[in-house]
C-alpha cells in the first residue's frame, strides 16, 4: 500500500449507507403522507406551487403544468425513487435521482421546511461517495482495495464529500445554538414553555399530559430549554472531541431529534438530521455491526503426559516410601 493509499480511507461502508437511507425515508414520508392538494397549494404573495420560474422550473413537478392528477402521479413516482434509494440498491445509480427528487421537493412544494432543506444538502453531498461506490447494496462490506488510480481517485472524491458533510452538520448545529442566545427566553430558561404550549408546535394531546407538568415547574422548563442548547453546542464541536465523547453526543442528538419528532411532528427533519449525525459522530471509514455475545472459550487441549507422570499414576499410593502427601484422587505433577 502506497503513502497515498494510507492517507485516504475508503468511504464505502454502511455508515454512509444508513445515513442515505434515513434521509431518503424522511423525504419519502413527507410526500407519501401528504396529499397533492396540501403539497401544491397557493401561497400568499407568491402564487400557486410549483412556481416553475427560473431555477425552480427544473423541478420534476413542473412537468404536470399545474394539473392535480399529474402532480399526484409525479409525487408517487418520486416516492418510488426515494424508496429504491433507501433500500441501498446500487448507490452509484440511485444517488443522482435521489438528489434530484430532493431538489424538486424543496423547490416545488408550498410547505418546505428545514428538513427538506437539510435533506437536499445531504443528498447532494452523498452523490460524491456514491458515484464511486462499486457495491450492489450499500449495506455490504467495503469493497477490497485495488491498487489503481481510479480506485484512489474515487475514494478521495467520496471522502471529500463526507468531510464536507461533517463540516456542514457542525455549522448547522453551531448556527442553531448561537442563533438562540440573543433571545431572552432561551438564556432565562423559559423558551420551552412557549413552544410546548403553542397551538401549532406544542405537544399533541396524548403527550401534553406528560409535558405540561414538567414545563409548569421552574426546574423542568429550564432543563427542557437548556439541554437542547447544550446538545447542539456539543454536536457543533463534535469534530474536536475525543471519539468516546462523540458516541455519547450521537445518542444525545438522536434522542433530541426523536423528542422533536414526538413533540412537534417534524419527523422528516428528524430523520434527515439523524442521517447527518451518524456521519458526523462515527469514525470515518468505520462499519456498523451488530453486537454479539462473546463465544465461550474453547477448552484447552489435554497435555500429553510424560513418562514420570504415567509411572506415578500407575503406582498405588500406600502412604509409605516417598509419597507426595497429595490426595490419591489429585493428579500428581512432577
Amino acid at each position: 500500500m502506497t503513502a497515498a493509499d494510507r492517507l485516504v480511507t475508503p468511504p464505502w461502508t454502511n455508515v454512509y449507507g444508513v445515513a442515505r437511507t434515513l434521509v431518503a425515508l424522511g423525504t419519502a414520508g413527507t410526500l407519501a403522507l401528504s396529499s397533492a392538494d396540501t403539497l401544491f397549494r397557493p401561497v400568499a404573495t407568491i402564487g400557486a406551487f410549483p412556481t416553475c420560474e427560473g431555477a425552480t422550473s427544473a423541478s420534476v413537478f413542473c412537468l404536470a403544468d399545474g394539473d392535480s392528477g399529474g402532480l399526484t402521479w409525479l409525487k408517487w413516482l418520486c416516492v418510488l425513487v426515494l424508496l429504491i434509494a433507501a433500500s441501498g440498491w446500487r448507490p452509484r445509480f440511485t444517488a443522482l435521482p435521489h438528489a434530484y427528487v430532493n431538489y424538486s421537493v424543496f423547490s416545488g412544494i408550498a410547505i418546505s421546511d428545514g428538513g427538506d432543506q437539510i435533506g437536499l444538502v445531504l443528498s447532494m453531498l452523498f452523490v460524491l461517495p456514491a458515484l464511486g461506490d462499486p457495491r450492489r447494496w450499500h449495506w455490504q462490506a467495503p469493497p477490497p482495495h485495488t491498487d489503481t488510480s481510479a480506485y484512489r481517485s474515487w475514494a478521495l472524491i467520496g471522502t471529500s464529500g463526507l468531510v464536507m458533510l461533517r463540516l456542514q452538520m457542525s455549522l448547522v448545529y453551531f448556527n442553531a445554538s448561537v442563533a438562540k442566545l440573543p433571545h431572552a427566553e432561551w438564556y432565562d430558561g423559559s423558551a420551552m414553555w412557549y413552544w410546548s404550549t403553542n397551538a401549532s408546535f406544542g405537544a399533541p394531546p396524548w403527550l401534553d399530559a406528560f409535558v405540561r407538568p414538567v414545563v409548569s415547574t421552574s426546574l423542568g422548563v429550564a432543563l427542557m430549554t437548556w439541554l437542547p442548547l447544550l446538545i447542539e453546542l456539543s454536536l457543533a464541536a463534535a469534530l474536536l472531541l475525543p471519539q468516546r465523547i462523540r458516541y455519547q453526543a450521537l445518542w444525545a442528538g438522536l434522542l433530541f431529534h426523536a423528542s422533536i419528532g414526538l413533540m412537534m411532528g417534524l419527523w422528516s427533519f428528524g430523520l434527515a438530521m439523524a442521517g447527518g449525525l451518524i456521519v458526523l459522530c462515527l469514525p470515518h471509514g468505520s462499519t456498523i455491526t451488530r453486537r454479539r455475545s462473546p463465544a465461550p472459550p474453547a477448552p484447552e487441549p489435554a497435555r500429553p503426559k510424560d513418562s514420570n507422570e504415567a509411572e506415578a499414576e500407575a503406582t498405588p499410593n500406600t502412604g509409605t516410601g516417598t509419597g507426595t502427601g497429595h490426595d490419591p484422587a489429585s493428579p500428581v505433577r512432577v
